[in-house]
This record gives C-alpha cells, structure tokens and sequence, in this order.
C-alpha cells in the first residue's frame, strides 16, 4: 500500500482522486490552489478537488507559495510515498519533487509528447486533431517533460467541444493512473522517454483568443468554436453587439450563390444562420447566447433578431 499526497484543482481532477479513494493505497493529505470568488455574487468557494478531500476527511493544503519552508515542512510530514498531480495548475519546484521517495507522477490531458502545457484539451480541438488521449507520465523540472509510465487514446469526434471530451478524458485518466500504482510500487513499470523533437506546446487560453476571425476557412472557425468551451469561448458582433457562437456546423457554399466577403450573412431565415468564411467556405450558427441572455437555438435567435442577407457580422474587441 503506498501513502499518496495528492494535488489537483478543477473538475478534472476529481475523478482521479476519488478512484484513488476508492483503491487499496492511502491518501494522506490533498493540496489544490486557494479558493477564490466564483459566480455573480463573487463569493468564496472550494475547489472541487478541496471539497471531495473535505468530504473525505482529508487535510487540505492550500499554500500561496510552494517554495516556502513552511509548505515543505509540511508535505515532509505527510510521510507520502508518491504524490500523484492532476491539473494543479502550478509549476511544481524542485524542492517539492524530491519530498515523495517515490517521486511525482502526472495525469496529463494528452498524448504525450503532443500538447505540453496548461491547456491540452482545447488546443487539440482548436487544431482540428483526430486524436487525443491521457498519459501518465513522471514529473521533471521541464514543464510535462517527464518519461510515460503510460498512454489511452481517444478519437475526438468532429463536433466534440473541449467540455465534452474533457468529461471523457478525466475517469479515463483516473482509471490509468490506478492501474500503474501496482507496477509501479513493485518496481516493475516500464518508463519510456519522450521525444521532445515531435513536442508541441498548450498555451494557456486567453480573452484575447475569442474574436472569431471569419477570413479563416469554416472549418477551422468551427474548430475554434468547440475548442473555446466552455471559456472564453467564440465571439463576434451582430450589428454591433457581442454575441458568443456555442455551436456550429461547416457547409458548402450554397449553389448558385455569389462571391462574399469573409463574414457575410448568406442566410438567416428559420432555423438556418448561414455566414460567409474565408476560401469561399460557409459556417452555420445553430447555438448563440447574446451577451447578458441565455443561449439559445438559431430560431429563438432569429425571431428576436431580424437580420437579411448581406448583413456583415464583425470581430468584436477581446
């Protein structure tokens, strides 16, 4: 049975610690990034990993500065032998990696050593990959550098949004990183180096990134709307006002239809929000939420918003 700390924040991390819970090793203790306000009222609220861990008795760190002795001392006196990290959200510093005797091991939202970084998720959907997975891979100085301990993959179907296939990802990672505790405790589990020569890099996501640019083909504006979700996601401007697009679908520019500039409303009658994008391409709107209203379908859309054809819809400021 190992002793395990475990550190994560979001949603996506809950799975993996509750299937450790559910397994033969111990959690000792949990760390997750400080609460912070949430909502309209802005109140204070826990973390979803710090919730499970409270729920479960565990103690509960939540330290502003990783580096500090204090936090050290405190870790040490877990006596862990292995800490497992799922989305923590932080650099782990070298001090802290040496405190397991066993080390650090990651559940990251990639196949490794594709997507190195904060958002691995939304930037496989943004690019238009076919393929992601979940490696559990050894925690090194080098930002998610580390050998792979192991690997699952998943197709991204091709109107997955990011919340959709972070909601498979997550128990998928979780039931992986079980699955290694065993070999890894015997001594047994193969570690394989990556190639960093084929790494690629998941910047954080920006406000900045939610203009949606339509001189970019349909295709890869429609990969940007579901890899957007469900922050900060995709924006444009109709007559003037900001408007997120939650869901689209690439067309065919419609027969006998003439040349338009890139963000040209082609249609928008019933149920069809037909705009123009670049390389002669045409993206349907199906679910829009105005700024300050809730989403809604194209027709709920529509019947409040009387727009024609030639209408041009704009980039917003981020």
């Amino acid at each position: 049975m190992l002793r395990i700390v475990f550190f994560g924040t979001p949603e996506f991390a809950v799975p993996t610690l509750r299937a450790l819970l559910a397994s033969a090793h111990r959690v000792v203790g949990v760390v997750s990034q400080p609460d912070r306000p949430r909502g309209r009222g802005q109140q204070m609220q826990h973390t979803p990993v710090k919730a499970v861990a409270l729920g479960a008795g565990l103690p509960v760190l939540q330290p502003t500065r990783l580096k500090d002795e204090e936090t050290l001392a405190q870790l040490r006196a877990l006596r862990a032998d292995l800490g497992v990290v799922a989305a923590y959200g932080r650099i782990l510093p070298e001090a802290l990696l040496a405190i397991p005797r066993l080390g650090l091991i990651n559940v990251h939202a990639s196949l490794l050593p594709a997507w190195r970084g904060a958002a691995p998720i939304h930037r496989a959907v943004m690019a238009g990959d076919r393929e992601t997975g979940v490696t559990i891979m050894r925690v090194v100085k080098e930002l998610d550098a580390g050998a792979m301990l192991a690997r699952a993959a998943v197709e991204i179907g091709p109107d997955d949004t990011s919340a959709q296939l972070e909601a498979r990802l997550a128990p998928l990672g979780a039931a992986l990183l079980v699955d290694t505790l065993a070999p890894l405790e015997a001594g047994t589990l193969v570690e394989v180096p990556q190639d960093s020569a084929r790494a690629t890099y998941a910047a954080r996501l920006t406000r900045e990134e939610s203009p949606i640019d339509w001189a970019r083909p349909a295709a890869e504006v429609h990969n940007r709307v579901r890899g957007l979700q469900p922050w900060p996601t995709a924006l444009c401007a109709v007559e003037g006002r900001r408007v997120a697009v939650l869901a689209s679908r690439p067309e065919s520019w419609p027969a006998g239809r003439p040349h338009a500039e890139p963000g040209t409303v082609l249609e928008a009658r019933a149920d069809r929000f037909l705009v123009a994008c670049g390389g002669a391409s045409a993206l349907a709107l199906l679910t829009l939420q105005p700024e300050g209203r809730r989403a809604m379908g194209v027709r709920d859309y529509l019947a409040g918003h009387r727009l024609v054809a030639g209408t041009r819809l704009t980039t917003p400021a981020a």
